[in-house]
C-alpha cells in the first residue's frame, strides 16, 4: 500500500515540475449569439504558462468562447481578405 502512495506523490510532483498551467484572468459576455443554439456567448481570458522544471518556458494569453446554453467551445476565425 505504501508504494502506491509514494508514486502517487511522484507523479503529482512530477506534474507540478513540468507542463502546462492555465489560470482563468476573467469572463466577460461576448457579442452575438451561439450559432447552433442561439444562447448566450462568453468570452473567458486565459493565461497558459509552459513549466520545466520550475522555469516558466512561454507565457501566452489567450480568449475563449463558449457558449452558456449548450456549453460547446466556439472558435473564431479570422477574416478572409480578398485581392
Amino acid at each position: 500500500m505504501e508504494g502506491s502512495s509514494a508514486a502517487a506523490r511522484v507523479a503529482r510532483a512530477g506534474a507540478k515540475v513540468c507542463g502546462k498551467e492555465e489560470k482563468v484572468v476573467g469572463e466577460q459576455k461576448a457579442p452575438g449569439s451561439c450559432p447552433y443554439c442561439g444562447g448566450v456567448v462568453t468570452a473567458t481570458d486565459v493565461e497558459a504558462k509552459w513549466v520545466l522544471c520550475f522555469l516558466p518556458l512561454c507565457l501566452k494569453n489567450k480568449r475563449r468562447f463558449t457558449c452558456t446554453s449548450c456549453a460547446r467551445r466556439l472558435v473564431t476565425y479570422p477574416a478572409i481578405l480578398h485581392d
